[in-house]
């Protein structure tokens, strides 16, 4: 995913599919997994990070679904400064065995299909464990907002000229119908 500099996951944890837990799945990052996810997805920090996530096995694959929280630091898009973030992620996934995904139909079958409340992402993986770890990585990293924009972003769009959307510059705009208005 984004700027990750080896393939390695930042944030690793195992579990077995023939073993589920009886309980919730409780993960906490630690220091240096936080670090390597805030360098990951190109943020100042990931403060906090933790996930509550139940799997059940269904007829498809396993079933995750849980809660991720998470307090992150980022730039903000328009002033350029750092900005605390608070994220909050419902979790909803489906590990499945490689090779057992829905096949897609070939181009002259007429298939209709609905999304119901059971469908869900979908993700494959080979052996007989999947990392539930990364996908907690990857749904924070699905979660933080590119262009953020902090608590001074419409001061630095004040202070550098930018209107508010809505706004007309009376200048520019008097320009603009003058021009439109000559003949050719």
């Amino acid at each position: 995913m984004l700027g990750s500099k080896s393939d390695a996951p930042e944030l690793t944890r195992v579990v077995k599919d023939r073993m589920l837990p009886a309980g919730p799945v409780i993960i906490e990052a630690d220091e240096r997994e936080r670090q390597a996810l805030a360098e990951r997805f190109g943020i100042v920090s990931v403060d906090s990070l933790s996930a509550q996530i139940d799997l059940d096995l269904c007829m498809k694959g396993i079933r995750a679904e849980g809660r991720l929280e998470a307090t992150i630091t980022q730039i903000c898009a328009v002033s350029d400064e750092a900005f605390p973030v608070l994220i909050d992620e419902q979790i909803v996934l489906r590990f499945i065995k490689e090779g057992t995904a829905n096949l897609t139909p070939s181009e002259d079958e007429d298939i209709d299909f609905e999304i119901t409340a059971d469908d869900c992402d979908e993700i494959e993986y080979p052996d007989e464990s999947f990392d539930l770890g990364e996908a907690v990585a990857q749904t924070l990293g699905l979660a933080i907002d590119p262009y953020a924009e902090g608590p001074n972003a419409n001061a630095a769009r004040k202070k550098a000229g930018i209107l508010e959307e809505g706004q007309q510059n009376g200048s520019l705009a008097a320009g603009l119908a003058a021009a439109l208005k000559k003949p050719n």
